[in-house]
């Protein structure tokens, strides 16, 4: 086992400012991020590195002499980053972004090739997101949950209207017809008789719309678990069968009548979408730039 150069510069940041906050908020990390880090090089070296204090880290002897080690090592190799960085042809940063697979193919895949700038986008599920946001892994999320990490920022930003959709080929005319007098008791019987598509990753849209609107977990599984929403999309296009998807991935197809909206309930179920970002960050300039071609999609 070797240890990381992370852990080497996040050693040195708290050596010169003093406490973890300070230290995060130099390298642009959580301060979580930051205690991680220390850790890990205690638990490889087996040596105390700092004392605890509430108002600062005071390093031990052993901190001291590390520290004396790898000052100069660390600043030859900071001073080499920025020789050759600033000499490099091509200074394009790269952005990291967590979102789900739809939301990628709705709103920037068609982008990518006039980003200024490298983009590496990440799939999951949001916790996930929020903590690789939080340890500096990610630059940006989109996501309908906000989490709780002091370090982030979530900004509001559209909503999603949780829908239920049938193939085009569908017949709706009795479901309709129950739906039109108010009879959704009889509609959920109705419903749970018919072919269901849903994704193995996310259950959640079906479950919560079945909770708001018959008062009720479904109590039956879908006949065909699919990748992604996009693939229910395509597959109930000029098809039979049901979903519950976010309104905004199925606009194109509601569109050309591949698909046919069959009921978003008396009251909306609605997700907030927010932004997530860092509360300090170098890249706030393309992170606004990403935002805005997202907030255009919606």
């Amino acid at each position: 086992m070797r240890w990381n150069l992370e852990w080497l510069r996040t050693f040195k940041a708290i050596y010169e400012t003093g406490t973890l906050s300070a230290a995060a908020q130099e390298l642009f990390v959580s301060q979580p991020g930051v205690s991680l880090h220390l850790n890990s090089l205690e638990a490889f070296t087996g040596y105390k590195l700092f004392d605890r204090s509430a108002r600062k880290m005071v390093p031990t002897e052993k901190g001291k002499i590390l520290y004396n080690y790898v000052l100069d090592p660390l600043k030859k190799m900071e001073s080499a980053e920025q020789h050759f960085h600033k000499r490099a042809k091509d200074e394009r940063v790269t952005i990291s972004v967590g979102m789900c697979f739809e939301t990628f193919q709705y709103t920037l895949e068609e982008h990518i090739a006039n980003l200024p700038f490298n983009l590496i986008i990440n799939f999951g599920e949001y916790p996930k997101m929020q903590h690789d946001l939080d340890n500096g892994l990610l630059d940006l999320i989109v996501t309908p949950k906000k989490g709780t990490q002091q370090n982030l920022l979530y900004r509001p930003f559209s909503k999603e209207r949780i829908v239920l959709i049938a193939g085009a080929n569908t017949d709706t005319v009795e479901i309709e017809k129950l739906l039109a007098e108010n009879r959704t008791k009889e509609v959920a019987n109705l419903l749970k008789e018919q072919l269901w598509y849903s994704t193995a990753a996310d259950m959640e849209h079906l479950k919560n719309f079945w909770l708001k609107h018959f008062g009720e977990h479904p109590d039956f599984s879908p006949n065909y678990i699919v990748p992604n929403i996009s693939s229910i999309v395509r597959c109930l296009s000029d098809g039979t069968g049901f979903s519950v998807v976010p309104d905004f991935l199925c606009t194109d197809a509601l569109a050309t009548n591949q698909i046919k909206l069959v009921w978003d309930g008396k009251h909306p179920l609605e997700n907030t979408l927010y932004f997530g970002t860092r509360k300090k960050t170098i890249y706030q300039k393309e992170i606004e730039q990403l935002e805005a071609l997202l907030e255009d999609k919606w």
